[in-house]
């Protein structure tokens, strides 16, 4: 059984909530991610996948596989994701305790607790 499932918000598509209670520093989500050069990154950025893609080393970005894309956005977030260079993954992890029903959120800036505003207008 899975420890989380997707399903539509209010107002922001999808999004993934909990099926159990999480504590802090547990992992959610691990995926492999397809690098695209930075060539490829202008051109995605004219697509709708540009919201969707991460910024990755030397200039590059990747679409990160399984269910991270669909991670909604929140400053602060209950959730960060982390870019092993590597071994070519995203893990997606809980920074605070999460309740089961809760949505799992990641902030696209990066830092959990960052106000930073993102490209596009938040709810």
């Amino acid at each position: 059984m899975a420890d989380f499932e997707v399903r539509k918000t209010e107002n922001k598509g999808w999004g993934i909530f909990a099926l159990r209670d999480f504590a802090v520093d547990e992992l959610i989500e691990s995926a492999p991610v397809i690098i695209m050069s930075a060539e490829e990154m202008i051109l995605l950025n004219d697509t709708k996948l540009h919201d969707y893609i991460f910024h990755w080393e030397g200039g590059t970005c990747c679409m990160a596989m399984g269910y991270v894309p669909v991670f909604n956005h929140a400053a602060p977030s209950n959730c960060e994701y982390y870019q092993d260079y590597t071994e070519g993954i995203i893990e997606v992890k809980t920074v605070k305790g999460v309740k089961i029903g809760e949505e799992l959120t990641i902030n696209y800036n990066g830092d959990s607790t960052t106000q930073k505003e993102v490209w596009f207008k938040t709810a």
